[in-house]
């Protein structure tokens, strides 16, 4: 089985050499899908945590797990990505038959496993199965999107050839969708999606189930309940894959950066893990369906994960900066407080 289009997208993506950034100011980026997706408010529930900390973290929008995969490995003061599991998968099952991937992988760490990502097949009705798809117009999502790559996999395995694959972002695909000049779109985000639940997709269209075997070697299968969508009358049996943080291996702490990289990663560490009851009260619904056990096979937890786990490991937060005093009011700010206390 030959993954020709994933090969070509992850050569264009590991031409860029690792480049360590300079210490003096830690800088610290967190790559992930854009706004309205799963990913970006995961993201900024991590960033809520962070902030309360004092910690600097900066969101910093992708097109998806390819793109923040190799954000990881090659893009300087970047020690943060959010990944799908399947193309860990992929990265792992082709490392020992080519170059490109073997570098690619070459200090990756799973920094935290997080949620379950569905895959969602929206099209007309008279596509049941997968099967269906052959022949059809798909629209697979950006050409570094989750969908694009899980689309192909997924064909790949099940030997689905549509007639053409078509790069669009998600609104595009539900515009195309809705107007015929698409039979399905594929993609790949926790449930429900803002943009699939928005009232754009009506009684014309449904999620199309999962339930082929071949799949279940790679994909966990999983049930969309009834409702969660409003065109989405009863319960439809899908597969998924885990959504997990990468950070890179700063554990040989080879320079100053790398020994200020590895202790961010344990304070960031530290901090979800330790926040993860507030994260599942109040933060994206998919945080209260996480699994930290659930690692991806073959991969390793990285060295300052497991050092920000420690029991003796602190993290020094900053203090809360004081508000800025003005000096030229200061003086009737004191007289007031004179007067407010009789």
């Amino acid at each position: 089985m030959k993954f020709s289009r994933v090969f070509v997208m992850i050569s264009a993506l590991c031409s860029a050499a690792f480049v360590a950034a300079p210490a003096q100011s830690l800088e610290q980026n967190l790559m992930s899908m854009y706004k309205g997706s799963t990913h970006y408010a995961i993201a900024q529930d991590i960033l809520g945590v962070t902030r309360k900390c004092g910690m600097p973290l900066n969101i910093v929008e992708s097109k998806g797990s390819l793109e923040n995969f190799y954000g990881v490995r090659n893009r300087t003061h970047t020690q943060y990505g959010l990944v799908s599991a399947d193309l860990l998968d992929y990265l792992k099952s082709y490392q020992s038959q080519d170059k490109e991937v073997q570098q690619s992988v070459q200090g990756m760490r799973i920094m935290l496993p997080l949620y379950d990502t569905e895959i969602h097949v929206i099209a007309t009705k008279d596509i049941r199965t997968l099967q269906d798809l052959n022949g059809r117009r798909v629209g697979v999502g950006n050409k570094e999107s989750s969908a694009n790559l899980t689309s192909q996999m997924v064909f790949d395995i099940l030997n689905i050839r549509p007639a053409e694959r078509v790069n669009q972002s998600l609104d595009d695909m539900i515009e195309l969708l809705r107007q015929g000049e698409l039979d399905a779109f594929v993609h790949v985000a926790g449930a429900p999606n803002p943009a699939i639940a928005d009232g754009r997709l009506d009684e014309r269209f449904h999620i199309v189930p999962i339930e082929d075997e071949l799949l279940k070697a790679t994909y966990k299968p999983m049930v969309i309940p009834a409702g969660t969508y409003a065109f989405q009358k009863t319960d439809v049996p899908i597969v998924s894959s885990k959504t997990v943080l990468m950070t890179y291996e700063y554990g040989t702490m080879k320079n100053s950066y790398y020994k200020e990289a590895c202790n961010a990663v344990a304070s960031m560490t530290r901090l979800i893990v330790d926040h993860l009851d507030e994260l599942k009260k109040n933060g994206h619904p998919k945080w209260k369906d996480m699994d930290l056990t659930e690692i991806p096979p073959g991969w390793e937890i990285g060295d300052c994960v497991k050092m920000g786990l420690q029991p003796d490991f602190k993290v020094e937060c900053a203090a809360a900066p004081a508000a800025p005093a003005d000096s030229f009011n200061q003086d009737y700010l004191d007289l007031l407080k004179l007067h407010l206390k009789n």
